[in-house]
């Protein structure tokens, strides 16, 4: 099973799929579930069924954690330099069939084409910076302080990875986590989101050409996600769990993993403000603007979900962005023409118009957009909201949606203290050309990223996480995302 050109036909706009549902990825072989269910994948786009992936059991559950185990010491024992080889031919075969894989996120998440091709690159970027980093895990050597022994510190893989990715980066969000797993010398077991599955089985396909062993990587995907997960963290032989998605599973998931006395890494939601002065660039505050809110239509959990515009520019930013956001072309997520796609699902498009009614009653304007497209798809249009007040339910819950809402502001102290006013801290944007104000806003931000004059933060060699009810850990960054998957081991030597 190859993703390559011959599978892909730009001039017929064709995609073969088909090899991408045909079985859970378990111990190096594509196998139905158990009972022989299965997932019907839709297209957000035209909500036409577009695949059919198996539905796994807790017996499918049993069967991967078991894979993993038997592939666990010989992964762990394979050196550093081929497990960076083997990284590094993951990254090169990403880059050769981006655009095959682009389209496949397109077509069942329904996310724009130039969203795609920018997630694949991005997610092929874990796998160089991983094979960088698994030749660079070094231990400690010292005197212990009483001087009767040295201190050595090994650090070794932490064992069996369960992983549990969402729907909205079906690429990036499982690379971002398997990467450093890999370099670390863990085997893994992947649940990517049953909204989008075939990116995953297509990328398993791809990690068994690169040359990764049977075992070492596992995907199954389950409409019983809730006792699928709770059988292997109940296995004693899992000893680490990675989730992404939001702070509600997460605290379930923590409980969950409480019992067996699991490592958690948890990358939650985030309810991320965007600040811009009065003596901000007002055009690069626009063009950073639409990238913070309309990366992936807003379906990030990075996006801004909160403008606050001081007032002496508030009129010209909260203009300029009306008139770019009403500009967008929305369409089909495989139109290479299209800038905003659908929504992921009808559900998703009620909460958004849920969200926007609620902030219209309590006084916000419309700026733009507002409405619910008629039609097939689930899209939902570009919308700009003015004088949304702090009791709107979007002011406190993720919009996950192109909508943009505004807020004016007078003073810093004022904005500081608006953009903590929430339990999430994952990202935070500030616009300002006085850098020195800009330095002092973003230490008092509470948040675990800081976007200063930029739109966009996220780069595999920085360490990716919230604080608060924003998440534990961190992904990505100089030693920190393989960090997440190593224990330290302290040895005691007398000499």
């Amino acid at each position: 099973m190859n993703i390559s050109s011959g599978q892909f036909d730009e001039d017929q706009d064709m995609f073969d799929y088909a090899p991408f549902s045909h079985g859970l990825y378990i111990d190096g072989h594509w196998r139905p579930s158990s009972d022989g269910r299965v997932i019907e994948v839709i297209d957000p786009s035209t909500e036409a069924v577009i695949a059919a992936v198996p539905d796994a059991t807790l017996a499918d559950a049993a069967a991967a954690v078991d894979a993993a185990a038997k592939a666990a010491a010989g992964w762990r024992e394979t050196p550093p330099r081929k497990r960076s080889e083997i990284l590094r031919r993951c990254f090169d075969l990403m880059s050769e069939r981006a655009e095959a894989l682009a389209f496949l996120i397109s077509l069942e998440n329904g996310k724009a084409l130039r969203d795609a091709r920018g997630e694949i690159a991005y997610a092929a970027e874990f796998f160089r910076w991983n094979a960088e980093e698994a030749v660079r895990i070094s231990g400690e050597f010292g005197l212990a302080p009483s001087g009767a022994n040295r201190i050595i510190v090994d650090y070794q893989p932490i064992g069996i990875c369960v992983l549990i990715t969402p729907w909205n980066f079906p690429a990036a969000m499982a690379t971002r986590k398997i990467a450093p797993a890999l370099a670390a010398g863990c085997t893994v077991i992947l649940k990517p989101a049953s909204e989008t599955p075939l990116t995953a089985y297509a990328l398993a396909a791809l990690y068994e050409e690169a040359g990764v062993p049977p075992g070492v990587v596992n995907v199954l995907t389950t409409s019983k996600p809730g006792p699928v997960t709770a059988a292997m963290l109940a296995d004693p032989r899992v000893r680490k769990l990675s989730f992404t998605g939001s702070t509600g599973i997460g605290r379930l998931l923590l409980a969950a993993a409480a019992k067996h006395v699991i490592s958690c890494s948890m990358e939650l939601g985030g309810n991320a403000p965007f600040i811009v002065f009065d003596d901000a660039d007002l055009e690069a505050a626009l063009d950073g603007a639409m990238v913070a809110k309309m990366r992936n239509a807003g379906e990030a959990c990075t996006a801004a979900n909160r403008l606050y515009v001081q007032a002496g520019i508030h009129d010209a930013f909260t203009e300029g962005l009306s008139n770019r956001m009403a500009a967008l072309n929305v369409g089909t997520g495989t139109d290479p023409q299209t800038e905003c796609g659908p929504m992921i699902t009808r559900k998703a498009v009620d909460k958004i118009d849920r969200l926007v009614k609620d902030a219209v009653a309590r006084g916000a304007k419309i700026q733009c957009g507002g409405a619910i497209a008629d039609g097939k798809g689930y899209f939902y249009p570009p919308t700009v909201l003015r004088d949304v007040p702090a009791d709107a339910v979007m002011a406190h819950e993720e919009i996950f949606g192109p909508v943009a809402p505004i807020t004016r502001f007078d003073d810093e102290a004022e904005v500081i203290a608006k953009a903590n006013d929430t339990e999430y801290g994952l990202a935070a944007y500030i616009y300002t050309r006085d850098l020195a104000r800009g330095m002092r806003v973003a230490s008092k931000i509470e948040s675990g990223m800081i976007a200063l004059n930029r739109g966009l933060m996220s780069d595999p060699a920085a360490p990716f996480g919230g604080v608060k009810q924003s998440g534990l850990g961190r992904e990505g960054g100089q030693k920190h995302g393989v960090a997440e998957f190593l224990e330290a081991k302290y040895i005691a030597v007398t000499i």
